[in-house]
């Protein structure tokens, strides 16, 4: 029997946002941009840039750092990185390199009709890299997606509970049992406006990073395992880009496709073009892409580099010279080298959206 569900749509996002997310506290000294601000009660919740409330200037860049033959490199020092907000250098008040630095991590799993065949994959995978990834410190939660948006696990350090939760999902067309049918006459919601809804990966990138990540502070990451196709989104593509950024998540995407499952099932020619459309979402966030088709070993690898990824992450932090917290985004650029590989290659997210203050306000 399927466990009960949290049910997240857009028209209900408002209303559960805040019980659902952990860690109410103040943030502490070291946190990224965050908001005290509960979603607004619109059912379709504008971009993730109306709601960003910094409540510190101190701002944090995760990064990794990789040399010509793209091996981790975890040595480096505050004097061999520079960090550049819209071009203008700024003076860095920490640089850490910290493998044992407490991990929120979210996992998201594409439960549509078209990851039938790959889900039991996903699922081993995924629980074998929880059970090794997470630490004492360490917290995760597990969230499918589908027609809709739900929470299988909220934030917890048992890895048992989060085996439980990946491992009770299943597909859900809106007919039942994984076989397409009409959204409401089986498992699935009814849809609340426009046509029935497929596969809502972008709603979902926005909904936890605005409900659940943006309160957390520290190194976050978001991994999806999809095929990257959406299907029904309200969110756009940079909206959801937009609330990763503002919570300072890295998403990493799993790209597992049966690439055969697209041929004669009403897709365009040439089928398949999930690849493509989730390159913008990672690069923009410090994450990346991993393809592995439809093969177990490539998808026990994905989760074995992003795990050393993880592990290799510094953190450089500073104060923008700029204070005019005007709502623009701020470009951020990172620079490392050393003098045996000269420039370094950098993965780290592209910038973030200065909007003023205004908890003190709202108290």
């Amino acid at each position: 029997m399927r466990c009960l569900r949290v049910l997240v749509i857009p028209a209900l996002l408002a209303a559960i946002a805040v019980p659902l997310t952990r860690g109410q506290d103040a943030p502490s000294p070291d946190a990224p941009p965050v908001s005290t601000v509960p979603p607004s009660d619109n059912a379709n919740p504008g971009p993730a840039t109306e709601t960003l409330h910094v409540t510190s200037n101190l701002v944090s860049e995760y990064f990794t750092v990789r040399d010509k033959r793209n091996a981790l490199i975890p040595y480096l020092t505050k004097d061999d990185c520079s960090v550049f907000e819209n071009k203008q250098p700024m003076k860095l008040t920490s640089f850490v390199a910290e493998p044992n630095q407490p991990l929120t991590l979210g996992i998201l799993i594409d439960t549509s009709g078209s990851q039938q065949y790959v889900l039991p994959l996903e699922q081993q995978s995924a629980d074998e890299f929880l059970s090794r990834i997470l630490r004492p410190k360490d917290q995760a939660f597990v969230v499918s997606f589908d027609i809709g948006v739900h929470l299988e696990q909220d934030f917890t350090n048992n890895t048992h509970e989060l085996e439980r939760a990946i491992n009770n999902v299943e597909i859900n067309t809106g007919a039942g049992s994984g076989q397409v049918g009409v959204p409401g006459i089986g498992e699935g919601p009814v849809p609340t406006q426009g046509a029935p809804k497929g596969t809502l990966l972008y709603d979902a990138v926005d909904q936890v990073s605005n409900g659940k990540m943006r309160g957390q502070t520290g190194r976050k990451a978001l991994i999806l395992l999809t095929d990257g196709e959406d299907e029904g989104s309200i969110t756009k593509p940079k909206e959801a880009i937009a609330a990763a950024e503002n919570a300072n998540a890295i998403i990493y995407v799993i790209l597992i496709a049966d690439r055969e499952f697209y041929y004669g099932n009403g897709f365009p020619l040439g089928g398949y073009t999930g690849d493509m459309q989730m390159r913008d979402l990672t690069e923009a966030t410090g994450g990346r892409v991993i393809n592995v088709g439809h093969n177990g070993k490539k998808l026990e690898d994905a989760f074995d580099q992003i795990e050393e990824e993880l592990r290799t992450q510094y953190v450089a932090q500073y104060i923008p010279t700029d204070k005019n917290m005007n709502g623009a985004f701020r470009k951020v650029d990172v620079f490392c080298g050393d003098k045996q590989d000269g420039q370094l290659k950098v993965q780290a997210r592209k910038g973030y959206f200065a909007v003023p203050d205004t908890s003190e306000d709202d108290q």
